[in-house]
C-alpha cells in the first residue's frame, strides 16, 4: 500500500515539472510507437492507432514509427517528439499511461495512469489508454514556428595577414567542381489513409453554432456536430470522439464506433 502511495506521488509531481518546464509549442510532429513494450504484436488492439488518434486531437501531427515520415524529420529527428505507452498493470486491472520524449531520449511528459476492470483484452487496453489521455489536461499545446531554431551555417572567416610591409586579404579559394547529372530515385508511394471512391465525396453544409457547425446533407438532417480547435483545418466531431481534417479539397472525418477506427471522405460548404 506504502510502494502504490510512493508510485501515485512521484508520478504526479513529475507530471507537474514536466508540464510547467517544458515547451511544447515548437514541435509539429509526434511519432508512436508502432508496438508498446507490454504488448506482443505490432499495434496490437489497435493501441498504437488508438494513441495516434488521441494525440492528433491535441493539435500535433501524428505518424506511427512504421509510416512514411516527413522529410525534415528524416533529416532532423530533434523537430519531434516520441510518444509510447508504459504499462503498470497487476492482476485485478489493466493500467496505462503515456510517455514522450524528445530527440535526446529524455522524459518530457507523462500522463497519469489511466486504469480499467475489464474483462477483455483488447477494450480493457484502449479504455485505460482512453484514461490516461483524458488526464492530459496539463498538456497545453499550440504551433509557433517562432520557437524551431534554424541551424547556423557556419561562413567561412576572412583573415587578413601580413607579407613584409603589405597586408594581403586572403580569400577563400571557390573550387569549381563538375556539373553531375542527379539521379533521381522514383519511390513507390506511401499508401494513403484514405483511399479516394470513384465516386464524388458526399456534400455537407456547414450552419454556425456556439464554438462550431452542424453538417447537415440534402435531406436535410445533421451529420455531425463540429467543435473548432487552435487550428482552423482541424475540428472535434462531438458525441463521437472524433476529428474531422482537411486534406486537399476534401475533409475526412475518423471516429472509433465498436472499437474499429470509422474514415469518411466529405465535401464541407462552409
Amino acid at each position: 500500500m506504502i510502494k502504490k502511495i510512493s508510485f501515485t506521488v512521484l508520478l504526479f509531481i513529475s507530471i507537474s515539472i514536466y508540464s510547467q518546464d517544458y515547451n511544447f509549442d515548437k514541435y509539429q510532429y509526434i511519432i508512436v510507437d508502432v508496438k508498446f513494450e507490454n504488448l506482443k504484436g505490432v499495434d496490437q488492439y489497435q493501441t498504437s492507432s488508438l494513441t495516434k488518434f488521441l494525440l492528433k486531437k491535441k493539435g500535433f501531427k501524428v505518424f506511427l514509427s512504421n509510416e512514411t515520415i516527413p522529410t525534415e524529420i528524416s533529416k532532423d529527428r530533434c523537430l519531434a517528439l516520441f510518444a509510447t505507452v508504459k504499462d503498470a498493470s497487476n492482476m485485478l486491472s489493466t493500467k496505462s499511461y503515456i510517455e514522450i520524449k524528445d530527440c535526446t531520449n529524455k522524459v518530457v511528459y507523462e500522463s497519469q495512469v489511466g486504469r480499467s476492470k475489464l474483462k477483455e483484452f483488447k477494450k480493457s487496453h484502449q479504455d485505460a489508454i482512453r484514461k490516461a489521455y483524458e488526464t492530459m489536461e496539463d498538456f497545453e499545446y499550440t504551433y509557433n514556428q517562432d520557437l524551431v531554431l534554424s541551424p547556423k551555417v557556419n561562413q567561412p572567416a576572412h583573415h587578413p595577414v601580413k607579407e613584409g610591409s603589405k597586408t594581403v586579404k586572403v580569400v577563400p579559394k571557390v573550387v569549381k567542381t563538375p556539373k553531375v547529372e542527379k539521379t533521381i530515385k522514383v519511390e513507390k508511394p506511401a499508401k494513403p489513409e484514405v483511399v479516394k471512391a470513384s465516386k464524388p465525396a458526399p456534400v455537407l453544409y456547414a450552419q454556425p453554432k456556439n464554438n462550431g457547425f452542424q453538417l447537415v446533407n440534402m435531406k436535410p438532417e445533421v451529420v455531425f456536430i463540429i467543435l473548432k480547435t487552435n487550428k482552423s483545418d482541424v475540428f472535434i466531431i462531438k458525441g463521437k470522439d472524433g476529428t474531422l481534417t482537411k486534406k486537399g479539397n476534401n475533409w475526412v472525418a475518423e471516429y472509433y464506433k465498436n472499437d474499429q477506427l470509422v474514415k469518411e471522405e466529405y465535401l464541407v460548404k462552409f
